[in-house]
């Protein structure tokens, strides 16, 4: 998994797997999610990210 935050235009993008994108929709305004041809989520897109949480350029990793 990888994420990046693109600070000129305010995008956080989390990308699950390499796989293309088959599809994508805007679940909300402002938050896009790609699928894969078999309708597994490849990416999530989230649009005015520093709108919408607190710090997009922190990250925490908790695996239990």
């Amino acid at each position: 998994m990888k994420v990046k935050y693109d600070r000129e235009v305010d995008i956080l993008y989390i990308k699950i797997n390499d796989s293309p994108i088959d599809e994508s929709d805007e679940d909300r305004p402002g938050m896009v999610i790609d699928y894969d041809i078999d309708g597994l989520i490849v990416g999530i897109e989230i649009m005015n990210a520093s709108k919408r949480m607190a710090q997009p350029t922190t990250i925490e990793l908790e695996i239990a």
